[in-house]
């Protein structure tokens, strides 16, 4: 059995080399590392040779990340066999040293994808934090999940090679949505990784993702950033699961995103209805409403109590973790109205 870890790289002549340095001191060692460098204009593809994995070097590449896969796999696809692994990592992310060793036990358990949970890097001021809590209490809720999630992190996921060849041939023969001319990634989605998770779904393949597989990533370090990211992650979820329509294999995904509707509805509403109070009545204190915003502010420090009392006991205070929601809301309702509008994306 050969493992083989394909990292696209774009300009990270910065991070490839702990990305790099990370890989060699997994517990269980990948057989072959390559870097795909592509469209860089700074020195990502010498900075990874001088680490001795292999590098291919692509220029004028329109489809970015997917694109980058897609040259690499299918090169390498038909000559390996069933039972070989591919990890699949970002540029920017350093896998913990057990997590080659946990992804693989849950392939051999019948997974055929097995993502990864990450922490996010220091940086990024206010920013930053609040996505540091937002991922300490993704991995929290993916723990008492066993594992399941509704997408595979293109952070750092393992995959068995029969699993990608079947979402090939299924592009092939029609039995997927159109790829966009994708080979094994799509092309015609915002979130190639969301995508690709739907695709193993439909075909009847199971994706986890392990509690001991993680691994460290960027933060965005602007709010402007920020928003660009979500905006892609949430228009794209939405795109994906319009492509494969409604079943029971995509209904997790359409209750998450009727859950996030409602939750900005009663967003807007508690918010109207603050502003509008002095206009009304006044503004007066309800206890059944006291009590559950106390509630919320326990369960906003609780959930993070992993990170640090100081940490939690600033989300204690609410005010910041509030605006953070709202922040995301927004996006949320920014991608809602370019979807049904068909503005133009990109990434």
């Amino acid at each position: 059995m050969t493992t083989i870890a394909l990292i696209p790289a774009y300009n990270e002549a910065e991070s490839i080399g702990l990305t790099l340095t990370a890989l060699a001191a997994q517990e269980t060692p990948v057989d072959r590392i390559i870097v795909i460098a592509n469209n860089c204009t700074d020195d990502t593809a010498s900075v990874a040779a001088s680490y001795g994995v292999e590098v291919i070097v692509m220029k004028d590449n329109p489809h970015m990340k997917a694109g980058a896969l897609n040259y690499a796999l299918k090169t390498m696809l038909p000559s390996l066999n069933e039972t070989d692994r591919i990890l699949v990592q970002d540029a920017d992310s350093f896998l913990d040293p057990g997590f080659v060793t946990a992804t693989m036990a849950a392939l051999d358990r019948g997974y055929s994808a097995a993502g990864g949970n990450f922490r996010g890097r220091t940086g990024g001021g206010i920013c930053g934090a609040f996505q540091r809590n937002e991922y300490h209490r993704y991995k929290r809720e993916t723990a008492h999940k066993g594992g399941k999630v509704l997408c595979i992190t293109g952070v750092g996921t393992m995959f068995t090679v029969s699993a990608l060849r079947a979402v090939v041939r299924a592009i092939e023969d029609g039995g997927l949505p159109d790829s966009g001319g994708g080979y094994c990634y799509s092309y015609a989605t915002l979130t190639e990784d969301n995508w690709m998770t739907m695709a193993l779904r439909q075909l009847g393949h199971k994706v986890i993702s392990p509690t001991d597989a993680t691994m460290t990533t960027e933060v965005m370090l602007t709010w402007r950033e920020l928003g660009k990211q979500r905006l892609r992650w949430k228009r794209g979820a939405i795109e994906d699961l319009l492509s494969f329509g409604v079943s029971r294999k995509t209904a997790g995904g359409w209750l998450r995103q009727l859950v996030g509707f409602i939750g900005v509805v009663c967003s807007i509403a508690y918010v109207g209805l603050l502003l509008a109070a002095p206009l009304m009545n006044g503004l007066h204190v309800r206890p059944f409403f006291l009590g559950i915003t106390v509630l919320y502010a326990f369960e906003r420090a609780f959930t993070i109590r992993g990170r640090g009392w100081r940490i939690s006991m600033l989300s204690l205070t609410l005010v910041g973790e509030w605006m953070y929601d709202l922040f995301l809301q927004a996006v949320h309702v920014r991608a809602l109205a370019g979807t049904a509008l068909r503005t133009s994306t990109s990434w």
